[in-house]
């Protein structure tokens, strides 16, 4: 097998995809080719690669090079996780750019205008890399960890629909994390199964595995108690701020904790909004899920919003060490195995297009849903009619995916436009080509081929 990690030269994804795969048995024996532009960065992760199969006697080659098409020759599997340009110089503007033009975006990493933007950013390089692929290895599984997910895969499957293209997101680890202790419960004993868009899914069932029972009306009789001490990124920040120290990173397992929050219902008065207004738990916390929505802006927990931005800039910014560890941190690897031993195993969350696995939404769409992983690849799971006002929401944002999508593929600010004129989140439309133009100005590098 031959695995390319596009954007291998990040020490965090690098090093821990890395440690992901040595862990495997599947992939013993593998060929591991490092992809990245930025040749010093990945001379380190090549070199620290080197000596850790040295040092462990591991069955692996791994080599490193910045020519994506020569990566890609012979690729059965590639995961890309990158981030174009000055990170949170352009973040920053994607949320501040529009809150001076009077919109109120809670966040603008994947929803709202700051989405709009940071997608056709992120889009037009993410089609080049598959157009690549699709010439030199067109029977490769690609998986993408880059977000705004659902506009990337969407756009990607609309270019390139033959493309074996998945979203990867670990946002509903967090039910791993909350539901066990909310039900006193072990979470192998737990069956749940969320659906929605990417950043914007709310579970939809929870059954005991052993007995079927529905669990579901324990979790809304229970979760008052259980959130108004949840710890949140405020609590994180405050002890970042103490200490100077931030033990956390971005896995699928968001991992337990005892401690009590200084805040009530912490990065989650959406999540408290949703379970009584919607009678759904939400998968993530308000910095996502506010993306989407008109009204968030009344209902989020703003402190916690801008606390999450701030842990989420140390956590990326800070010096990593150069070490790989045998652990599973994501879920790619895990899909990756049981595509090879035909596992027939069920993953609670990847981001495919809708071909009838939830009904009333458009089938050009990505959505996110449950799967089955076996020799033939990965089968969305059918979640059928989902509650009428959750869908309500979803096909509310539905449209600026399509627009977003056909800005990208035809270069069109026109369509750009559009795509904001169709986001829920704006309420106004005279300033919107000032700002874009705004945009495209400060963004040249990146956002100058729309015309």
């Amino acid at each position: 097998m031959k695995i390319v990690l596009v954007g291998a030269g990040s020490i965090q994804f690098g090093l821990g995809t890395l440690g992901d795969i040595f862990t495997s048995k599947a992939l013993k024996g593998s060929e591991i080719t490092l992809l990245d532009i930025n040749i010093q960065s990945l001379d380190i992760v090549l070199q620290t690669t080197q000596a850790f199969i040295q040092a462990h006697d591991l069955p692996y080659t791994v080599n490193a090079t910045i020519d994506r098409r020569s990566a890609f020759t012979g690729a059965d599997f590639i995961i890309s996780s990158i981030e174009v340009g000055n990170r949170f110089q352009m973040w920053d503007e994607d949320w501040k750019v529009p809150l001076q033009y009077g919109v109120h975006q809670v966040y603008g990493e994947n929803g709202g205008p700051g989405g709009v933007f940071h997608s056709l950013r992120i889009g037009k390089v993410i089609l080049d890399i598959v157009k690549d692929a699709m010439e030199i290895c067109p029977d490769a599984w690609i998986f993408n960890y880059s977000n705004p997910m659902t506009a990337i895969c969407t756009t990607v499957k609309r270019m390139y629909p033959q493309a074996k293209f998945v979203g990867m997101c670990h946002e509903i680890g967090w039910l791993g994390r909350w539901l066990p202790k909310m039900l006193g419960r072990a979470h192998e004993d737990l069956h749940y199964r969320a659906a929605g868009l990417n950043h914007f899914s709310c579970m939809i069932s929870l059954t005991d595995r052993k007995t079927g029972e529905n669990l579901y009306p324990e979790v809304l009789a229970r979760a008052d108690r259980f959130f108004e001490q949840e710890p949140g990124y405020s609590d994180l920040y405050d002890s970042y701020r103490r200490t100077g120290s931030l033990a956390a990173a971005e896995k699928f397992d968001k991992g337990e904790t005892n401690l009590k929050s200084a805040y009530t219902w912490a990065d989650r008065k959406l999540v408290q909004f949703m379970l009584k207004n919607y009678k759904l738990l939400p998968i993530t916390t308000d910095s996502h899920f506010g993306e989407y929505l008109s009204w968030a802006w009344d209902v989020v927990d703003h402190r916690g919003i801008l606390d999450f931005y701030d842990v989420y800039k140390v956590m990326l910014s800070q010096e990593v060490p150069h070490e790989i560890r045998l652990e599973t941190s994501e879920r790619v690897i895990p899909i990756i195995d049981g595509i090879i031993t035909d596992a027939k195993s069920e993953e609670a969350a990847v981001n495919i297009l809708n071909t009838g696995l939830i009904d009333d939404l458009p089938s050009w769409l990505v959505v996110e849903v449950p799967a089955m992983i076996d020799k033939n690849g990965i089968t969305g799971i059918r979640m059928g009619q989902l509650p009428k006002g959750y869908l309500a929401l979803l096909r509310s944002y539905a449209g600026v995916y399509d627009m977003t999508a056909e800005a990208i593929i035809h270069k069109s600010k026109e369509y750009a436009i559009q795509a904001l004129l169709a986001n829920p989140v704006v309420h106004q439309a005279s300033s919107l080509e000032e700002l874009v133009d705004r945009m495209i100005s400060k963004q040249e590098c990146w956002l100058g081929y729309l015309k």
